[in-house]
């Protein structure tokens, strides 16, 4: 039986325990403790930045940062010897015998609008050059994001009746606590499966409510005008992140690497040149692993991003189609909790350091 009330006491305990444990790795780095964990630096993650806004319901909130907290993050990381890379930059950088400080590296990925009117005024203001990971489907509004999808439609309706994969299965969504019950049971089918299915079903019980899921990515996204200017400017690069965001992992192999290479196509239509850097979407290691490496290398890029946290090290070099990078999490913004993922000490200390 799914329980929204332990999904939710799940969800809190296990804020909580990361936030306890942010705090005490705070304090070690601010002792200098542990001071080699934090390795040649690190690659950042952020999807949405923008102003805080104040949602009853708000599933993916993980995935917005504000503008301030980016200028905090870039302020404090400065002040602890990082120094800003472009990602593109990063091998040239990981070979230098001496470098003048751990690298601090930012990725955008998706492509929304908030990127270029919050996001871009902060990196512009320190100098620090920055990459936006581009999903072809997205920007010619062919394709849906499921998770801005399903909020706007499980926040407007009384109950969620949805074949999970197992037959159809009708979820109440009466209180906040449903709600957010309903979304992580999406979302977890969704975590480690072949997508399309289960996005077409979501995207047609959208439409019966009246949502149209392209307009939200038509809201959200920007278009290829948009981003053309935005590459204009000095400090972006813009890389490829597939054409219909799916997990690449449960894919036959030429459907793969179709996503791979049209996404690839696609920017370069936009901006005039070859992408030289990938980022695979969601990025743990259910939706890539060898196979999407391979396919990255021979494709054609210099490296490839995942979402497996970590630090970077001498080692990246020989692993540079599947860097790890570090998430700032729209749960935990406070300066200091930047520091003290930045310190490497949580990877250490868990033994999930990557190269």
């Amino acid at each position: 039986m799914f329980e929204p009330n332990t999904v939710a006491a799940r969800r809190f305990l296990k804020r909580t325990a990361i936030q306890g444990g942010l705090e005490a790795v705070s304090l070690l780095s601010k002792a200098g403790i542990m001071s080699r964990a934090r390795g040649k630096g690190a690659i950042f993650t952020l999807h949405h930045v923008r102003p805080a806004k104040d949602k009853a319901f708000d599933p993916v909130a993980h995935l917005t940062i504000t503008p301030e907290f980016l200028d905090a993050s870039i302020t404090r990381l400065k002040a602890a010897g990082h120094v800003p890379v472009a990602l593109e930059d990063l091998p040239d950088f990981l070979s230098q015998p001496d470098q003048p400080g751990p690298a601090m590296v930012f990725t955008l990925d998706d492509g929304y609008r908030d990127n270029d009117l919050h996001a871009r005024p902060v990196f512009e203001k320190h100098g620090v050059p920055y990459t936006v990971f581009i999903a072809g489907g997205f920007v010619d509004r062919t394709h849906s994001i499921w998770w801005e999808t399903a909020e706007q439609l499980i926040s407007q309706i009384d109950e969620f009746t949805f074949d999970f994969g197992k037959g159809e299965l009708t979820l109440p969504t009466l209180s906040l606590k449903q709600k957010y019950a309903a979304f992580s049971r999406l979302n977890a089918a969704l975590g480690c499966a072949d997508q399309a299915p289960l996005i077409s079903q979501l995207d047609a019980q959208a439409r019966a409510a009246g949502i149209c899921p392209t307009g939200i990515v038509d809201r959200e996204v920007m278009n290829e005008g948009e981003l053309r200017q935005l590459a204009a400017t000095p400090l972006v690069q813009l890389g490829a992140h597939t054409i219909s965001h799916s997990n690449l992992a449960h894919l036959p192999a030429e459907m793969m690497r179709a996503e791979i290479s049209l996404s690839t196509e696609r920017v370069a239509q936009i901006t005039g040149k070859t992408p030289r850097t990938f980022a695979y979407p969601y990025g743990d290691r259910c939706a890539a692993e060898a196979r999407e490496y391979q396919a990255a290398r021979e494709l054609g890029f210099d490296l490839a991003v995942t979402t497996n946290p970590g630090i970077l090290q001498t080692s990246s070099l020989q692993n540079q189609f599947s860097l790890p990078r570090i998430s700032l999490n729209g749960y935990y913004q406070k300066g200091r909790y930047v520091g003290a993922l930045a310190s490497g000490i949580p990877f250490a200390l868990s033994g999930s350091a990557q190269g």
